[in-house]
């Protein structure tokens, strides 16, 4: 039964985009679904939690065929952290091994950014929510300098394919497109992994 709760927790987000129709929308009934897969770590393939010793890796899990959502697993090896990004599309972030610093930027007004209040620290278990609207530029960071965090990010289309930005602190941006550390993934349906 390794992939049964990811199995529920995608039948439970492909119901959601039946009628969800704004990020609001999405965030509020998505986010307590997400808080509740990354309650228990017993579910993660080991395949999608092996970390790199240079970078974060990003693992795609699931992809809905209409690329209404995605999920993904982030791995962060000791001490990684993200470059200062945004999205362009809503996103939830649940810990579910180790824990990640989450500090929010905003664009000042000189044209660079700053920091916009205090870094999240999450734990296990709990989820942070993200969209253009509510504030959608920040840097993760992995909480520990000699273990791994793992979290679970899912976000309103197919991540790995959505043109988005990198920032440094004068404003300048660079457009990027992440793609993923895997190229297979697991099919949630099928009964030998996810009975």
């Amino acid at each position: 039964m390794p992939l049964a709760r990811l199995k529920s927790f995608v039948t439970t987000m492909t119901r959601i985009a039946e009628t969800a129709s704004s990020d609001d929308q999405w965030l509020s009934a998505a986010r307590p679904e997400l808080a509740t897969l990354v309650s228990v770590d017993d579910w993660l393939p080991d395949a999608y939690a092996v970390p790199d010793n240079q970078y974060y890796r990003q693992y795609l899990l699931h992809c809905d065929p209409l690329e209404r959502f995605s999920v993904v697993s982030f791995v962060w090896g000791p001490g990684q952290r993200t470059p200062i990004h945004d999205h362009m599309v809503w996103g939830l972030i649940g810990v579910l091994r180790g824990e990640e610093i989450s500090t929010p930027y905003s664009a000042g007004e000189n044209g660079g950014l700053s920091i916009c209040g205090d870094p999240t620290r999450l734990a296990p278990g709990q989820v942070e929510a993200l969209s253009p609207v509510v504030g959608d530029i920040h840097q993760v960071r992995n909480a520990f300098d000699d273990r791994v965090s793992i979290s679970i990010h899912v976000y309103g289309g197919n991540i790995g394919a959505v043109r988005r930005h990198v920032f440094d602190l004068d404003g300048n941006t660079k457009d990027f497109i992440s793609g993923y550390s895997n190229l297979a993934v697991p099919n949630l349906w099928d009964q030998s992994i996810a009975a």
